[in-house]
């Protein structure tokens, strides 16, 4: 490395938006020090594997990405390869001793350590860098961050961890108890993204409903949200993962009454047969489930509802199954994902008996999506001819068109509104949109034109 260049750190953020949060706050803390950062491999003098093991496949991916930097090392420009996230902090003796490539990692708790971490590697320490805070830990104060997101939106983690102990789930040992985040805090964060140009909060925890339990003994997510919507720039606030049981009245009041908060909201139930409930260790059932998603729409009659559903879990028979399949059917949730179920070592899950063969998960799996495909068909067909606001995120210049979403729309989980135009609209725009088309999970529209429809 040349003594007048700026080391260049690669970041690779793996899972959920928790830790992408996590991997902006990282960022912050190397640019403070100095670093540069790079996306391609090939120029990188270190990098950052913000790694996940929520499921098999996350954690197959995580390691993947390890093993192809650590090559690196050997072939290229790599000096330094250092492992944060889920996977380091479950599997920390292995990803020490069987990977050898590997020169540091940092637990859940201990990111905040990366500065000082990545000098020490770069400084030629000879011994592995750890460090692993309790995970228990409460919030660190570091708001600044280096948005991934395009700048028009980003994501506030409002809480770590989960005290919630579903048996499929290895998210308590890994990531802790449930710690809410200061709320002087957030809005100190949410400030310092809005004066980056940020338009829409995205609010993101294990579980965002329970938000401020832990810290002011009852329930504030209503009130943090009334905080945040009186910041200046913010347009839209949207909510993600709300336990069903933790709805409570205050929270769809706020969510119909203010203005700022989209009429979206992510439920995830992952089953409905009562039977499969309670061996998951929820705490809801069908009936209540269907209570307050009623509830929403009647509250809220243009509430888009987002849920996630598990298929394959252990001792789940085709009744259970059938169960499920007319559930979906019944209740059209305009927004439906489904994971067939992961045996994750170290769950109560992984212990119990009639596991389901893998293949037959799967195929549960896609007859639901399958099912979805024409409830999501017929929710985007039902758009055509309405005017929606569309916040404006890129645009395909070769086709003139733009690229955006409806409140009805999370970035990257949902579909989006491409926009026959060729005006150069910025990322962050607003504009009003005719919707002109649709097809299975995205909308085509064209620029509403005012002035035009006053005349006529």
């Amino acid at each position: 490395m040349g003594t007048n260049r700026t080391p260049q750190v690669l970041f690779v953020s793996l899972g959920c938006d928790k830790n992408r949060v996590d991997t902006e706050k990282m960022m912050a803390l190397l640019a403070e020090r100095g670093y540069g950062f790079t996306d391609d491999a090939d120029e990188a003098d270190a990098a950052v594997v913000n790694s996940c093991c929520f499921i098999g496949d996350a954690k197959e991916e995580s390691i993947s990405n390890i093993i192809e930097l650590g090559s690196r090392k050997k072939t290229g420009r790599l000096k330094a390869l250092i492992v944060t996230g889920c996977l380091s902090e479950r599997y920390r003796s292995e990803v020490l001793a069987d990977m050898p490539e590997v020169d540091a990692v940092l637990g859940i708790s201990g990111w905040q350590e990366i500065a000082d971490t990545l000098d020490s590697v770069f400084a030629g320490t000879k011994e592995k860098r750890e460090e692993f805070l309790p995970n228990n830990r409460f919030y660190t104060d570091q708001t600044k961050r280096i948005l991934t997101t395009g700048g028009s939106y980003s994501y506030l983690k409002i809480a770590e961890g989960c005290s919630k102990r579903c048996t499929y789930c290895v998210i308590p040992s890994v990531r802790g108890p449930y710690r809410s985040v200061p709320m002087e805090q957030l809005e100190k964060e949410a400030r310092e993204l809005a004066d980056k140009g940020v338009r829409e909060l995205i609010l993101v925890a294990q579980e965002t409903t329970l938000y401020g339990t832990d810290l002011y003994g009852r329930k504030m997510l209503p009130e943090l949200i009334r905080r945040l919507a009186r910041i200046p720039g913010i347009a839209w606030i949207r909510v993600l993962y709300c336990y069903p049981e933790e709805i409570t009245d205050e929270l769809i009041n706020v969510i119909r009454d203010e203005p700022k908060v989209c009429h979206y909201l992510d439920v995830p139930i992952q089953h409905a047969s009562d039977r499969i409930l309670k061996k998951m260790g929820r705490k809801t059932d069908e009936a209540s489930i269907r209570r307050i998603v009623g509830k929403l729409r009647e509250e809220i009659p243009d509430i888009v509802i987002r849920t996630t559903l598990m298929t394959g879990f252990p001792g789940e028979t085709e009744e259970d199954f059938e169960t499920l399949y007319r559930f979906v059917d019944e209740m059209a949730f305009e927004r439906l994902g489904v994971f067939a179920y992961s045996r994750e070592e170290g769950t109560p899950a992984a212990e119990m008996p009639d596991q389901v063969p893998a293949d037959v998960a799967n195929e549960r799996r896609d007859r639901i999506m399958a099912l979805q495909q024409e409830i999501s068909a017929s929710v985007e067909e039902a758009c055509v001819g309405n005017l929606f606001t569309v916040m404006i995120e890129g645009r395909l210049p070769d086709e003139h068109v733009c690229v955006g979403r409806t409140y009805m729309d999370a970035p990257d989980v949902d579909g989006m509104i491409f926009v026959r135009t060729d005006a150069d609209l910025m990322s962050g725009t607003f504009v009003k949109v005719s919707v002109t088309g649709s097809d299975q999970y995205d909308l085509t529209g064209e620029i509403f034109d005012e002035e035009s429809e006053s005349a006529e």
